[in-house]
């Protein structure tokens, strides 16, 4: 009975139900042929180097299970049933719910499309990026018939199409602007260029700002930064830069950088605050990891883009790096981050994990950081993610949608869920870069002293001194 008790609240910690915590590790590490020996111990999850087919077949489970959970139909509200007439708007007009909580035009799925855009260029697989066409194609078709309606019956904004018609907040326009943007530049579905002007205007020229023109918001206090809106602003600025080639945008992205880091960053911890308020400057700061993805996945963003002889390229680098210093110092030894960053006694957190995994591979692989420092860091928290997608696709473990409070014990307390979204994008964005890292011809690894070493091809290392 003791022993079951202690798996229930290490499952707890882990983020994961009970019946799972029983299925998984204790794990040996294949790499070390010889099973029986005593220097290598056990660990809870795997801990060996990972295959590029093992990291394909997973990426290729979740692009499966999100491709079956989201349809593209549009049927009465009130019956259920399909509607094919689109001549004229009825007013109960939606689009088919997912199964699930997977809305094809929320934010999380912008991170989604990236994350299957990124899995298509790293395998040359065209299925990975079949769901984005047909979403977008589908956004494309029915924006016409949903614009109609929304003039025709008033439903302001009870609408489908809600957030791309008219645009309220950064949560409709930024994470979807920016993979749109994306999607036209790899040539993927159709040309969308009037609903990227209608949100690209709503980050770059109606959100509500701070007087130095950082992106906040009225809620849930008047002139509130969160963490969050580093992605959810930063990327559509990016990349509108980046379509355009017009300096004003990268201008703005890099300002928003550096003040939502001179408002919410810790230099002591290199750590974000999950939020910053003006008219309460010295609240306590609560270290939400997901705050902390939200970040570093906006920085690594902007420099994929920005030209690097802008004036703020070495800033945000220098920015960069430092948040990635602090993540890497707290990853726990089970490969996932805590949920509140700093504290080990909050749960394994999914999306934050692989949004952290995703960057410190990438940053390696773009030549931001040494391989040496952090190939192992992502190796390991690739290893740790994998263990969490299930047999169905499904992404365990993720924090659901999450405000800015005031209080540890809101964070703490916040549930897990597969229907979660937050997890689905960072996972496919994780590993289809641990792919070009095990791939990346510039890097070697050493498997000596039963551990991974990272390291630039061609550097030697002497692995006889160990104690």
């Amino acid at each position: 009975m003791k022993l079951k008790t202690s798996l229930i609240v290490m499952a707890a910690v882990l983020g994961m139900s009970a019946s799972t915590a029983f299925a998984e590790g204790p794990y040996r590490n294949p790499d070390n042929k010889n099973q029986n020996d005593a220097g290598e111990g056990t660990y809870p999850i795997p801990y060996k180097m990972p295959q590029v087919a093992e990291i394909t077949e997973s990426l290729n489970r979740v692009r499966a299970y999100l491709d079956k959970v989201t349809p593209t139909q549009v049927v009465s509200k009130k019956t259920g049933q399909p509607i094919t007439d689109f001549g004229t708007p009825v007013a109960d007009a939606t689009i088919e719910p997912s199964k699930g909580d997977f809305g094809i035009m929320v934010y999380e799925m912008g991170v989604v499309h990236a994350g299957l855009i990124k899995a298509r260029q790293v395998t040359g697989d065209a299925r990975f990026t079949a769901m984005t066409e047909r979403h977008l194609n589908f956004i494309g078709q029915m924006y016409p018939y949903f614009k109609k309606q929304e003039e025709q019956f008033k439903l302001e904004r009870n609408n489908a199409f809600s957030r791309l018609i008219d645009p309220r907040s950064l949560d409709d326009a930024g994470s979807y602007c920016a993979a749109m943007i994306r999607s036209r530049l790899n040539q993927i579905g159709p040309d969308l260029s009037p609903i990227i002007s209608s949100c690209t205007d709503w980050v770059a020229n109606k959100q509500v700002r701070l007087k130095d023109g950082t992106l906040a918001r009225n809620r849930p206090q008047a002139w509130s930064l969160w963490g969050d809106d580093f992605y959810m602003g930063v990327p559509a600025l990016a990349e509108a830069g980046h379509l355009t080639g017009k300096q004003a945008y990268y201008d703005d992205a890099v300002k928003n950088v550096l003040n939502m880091s001179k408002y919410l960053f810790n230099d002591q911890l290199n750590l974000y605050t999950h939020g910053w308020n003006a008219n309460h400057t010295d609240a306590p700061r609560f270290y939400w990891a997901r705050a902390n993805g939200w970040a570093v996945l906006a920085m690594s963003d902007l420099l994929d883009v920005l030209p690097k002889n802008h004036p703020g390229y070495l800033k945000v680098l220098a920015q960069l790096r430092k948040s990635i210093k602090g993540i890497a110092e707290l990853q726990s030894g089970a490969g996932l981050w805590h949920q509140m960053i700093d504290r080990n006694d909050s749960y394994l957190e999914t999306s934050a994990s692989a949004m952290f995994t995703y960057v410190i591979a990438h940053a390696i692989n773009e030549g931001w950081i040494n391989p040496t420092t952090y190939g192992s860091i992502a190796q390991a928290g690739w290893n740790a993610l994998s263990a969490r997608i299930n047999a169905e696709g499904q992404v365990e473990g993720t924090c659901v949608g999450t405000t800015f409070a005031g209080d540890q014990t809101y964070y703490y307390n916040r549930p897990t869920s597969v229907h979660a979204l937050h997890g689905y994008g960072p996972t496919l964005l994780a590993g289809a870069e641990m792919i070009r890292l095990i791939t990346n011809p510039k890097i070697a690894v050493d498997y000596k002293v039963r551990t991974y070493h990272y390291m630039d091809k061609g550097t030697q290392a002497d692995y006889r001194e160990h104690h």
